[in-house]
């Protein structure tokens, strides 16, 4: 650990004059918290089964751990029962089709951001707040490692992109499995595409290189071949419905998060500006909810979303799949292809139905909360560090479906699409 340290002489102490202060700017949050709603009950699996309207949030909140003891809440699916009615005075006692349940977990951890607010002399030789300004970089940190373990899990992968901005480490930092708390799992089989330029295909590999060429990007006829898989799903991810969305249940949406190459390749497809209106337009029926606006563009019913932090790998980097639908054993030696150099890359975009992500949290002693702050003065009351943390975990839900012919590891309410992208500036 490096401490804050302001010494004579420096910068800071020699400008004693100053007025303002500049802090880099971060990347804002994707906004995934505008898409979080409680955790289904009975009540609430007894409307899905009959296809009334139910919380159909992408993330969904356990709030069981906060209010005892233990560190892991379990949760079920009640799998669909293939019906046919019994006739006339056929004997029905005795002939009953049996429910089954699949189950999945969740496990929470403590996770905390020290920031050094330096020694008494350190905060008299500048005229820069320092405490505050630990307080507010700790409060900052915690917040963009919530948003992007969400969408780590929910990609159901990390990738390699990399800078100052990531409180997640890469998976080959040593840390990356206890930050994550939750393994953090492959798409399931059925849940896994990637671009072919033309539309979208499961994804697979050759000579241990995933299948997929430099123009196999991410465009309209993607969109498509998303929206008509969708269509034509016999358990389709549940629609999302936002408050006040008054066409949500006759018409529902899904959600796709994407980078911002890939976006950036999709409206040059297309005409960028109907896209935008129809998502505006959408917006006013949900009261102008604040996730259809900016850069929110609409087609075939998915809200097409810009995230700044790509899930994206690199030439010769491992993209982990699962090779059947029965098995969620993951290949991990399939590698972005070599030919794409330093131009191109594989971008990872993110579908989003309901229930697609759980999220847990416990309480802290002292705050009584999930998230909590803290002081501490230390040597002998002459230093000070500051703590921001939550008690929290979150998993992606994937259950064992029954699909009728086979039972399929399936995750509930997230597909993802990996398409080319040419990376910016090179």
């Amino acid at each position: 650990m490096s401490n804050t340290s302001i010494a004579y002489g420096s910068d800071p102490q020699v400008k004693i004059q100053s007025v303002g202060l500049f802090a880099a700017a971060m990347q804002r949050k994707t906004g995934l918290n505008r898409m979080a709603g409680k955790m289904s009950k009975q009540e609430d699996a007894s409307g899905n089964i009959r296809m009334a309207s139910t919380n159909k949030k992408p993330i969904v909140r356990v709030q069981e751990l906060s209010r005892g003891a233990g560190d892991e809440v379990t949760f079920d699916l009640i799998n669909p029962i293939k019906a046919v009615p019994i006739m006339g005075d056929a004997v029905a006692q005795g002939n009953g089709s049996a429910m089954s349940f699949d189950t999945d977990r969740l496990r929470i951890n403590q996770a905390r951001f020290p920031i050094d607010a330096g020694g008494a002399m350190s905060q008299q030789r500048t005229p820069h707040q320092l405490k505050s300004l630990a307080q507010t970089q700790a409060l900052s940190a915690i917040e963009r490692f919530s948003d992007q373990a969400c969408l780590t899990h929910l990609a159901g992968a990390r990738g390699y992109h990399d800078n100052i901005e990531w409180c997640v480490p890469t998976p080959t930092d040593p840390r990356f499995a206890s930050v994550m708390v939750n393994t953090v799992r492959a798409p399931t089989r059925n849940r896994h595409f990637i671009s072919t330029g033309s539309g979208i295909e499961q994804v697979a590999a050759s000579g241990n290189e995933i299948t997929i060429a430099t123009t196999d990007t991410f465009n309209t006829d993607v969109v498509d071949g998303i929206a008509t898989w969708l269509d034509g799903m016999t358990l389709p991810l549940q629609g999302v419905e936002f408050e006040n969305d008054e066409q949500a249940a006759d018409d529902p949406l899904r959600v796709m998060l994407v980078s911002a190459e890939q976006y950036d390749s999709f409206v040059k497809s297309t005409n960028f500006r109907t896209l935008q209106s129809n998502a505006i337009s959408r917006g006013q029926s949900a009261k102008n909810h604040p996730v259809f606006l900016g850069n929110a563009l609409l087609w075939r019913n998915i809200l097409i979303l810009k995230q700044p932090r790509p899930i994206r790998f690199y030439a010769g980097n491992p993209i982990n799949w699962c090779a059947s639908t029965t098995s969620t054993t993951e290949t991990a030696t399939d590698l972005c292809p070599a030919a794409f150099g330093t131009t191109y890359a594989v971008d990872r975009a993110i579908l989003l139905g309901g229930q697609a992500l759980a999220e847990g949290f416990g309480k802290h002693r002292v705050s009584q909360g999930s998230y909590f702050t803290a002081e501490e003065i230390t040597d002998f009351g002459n230093r000070c560090e500051y703590v921001a943390g939550e008690i929290g975990g979150r998993s992606k839900i994937r259950f064992l479906v029954d699909h009728g012919s086979e039972k399929q590891y399936t995750d509930y309410g997230v597909a993802v699409i990996d398409t080319a992208v040419r990376l910016a500036g090179v």
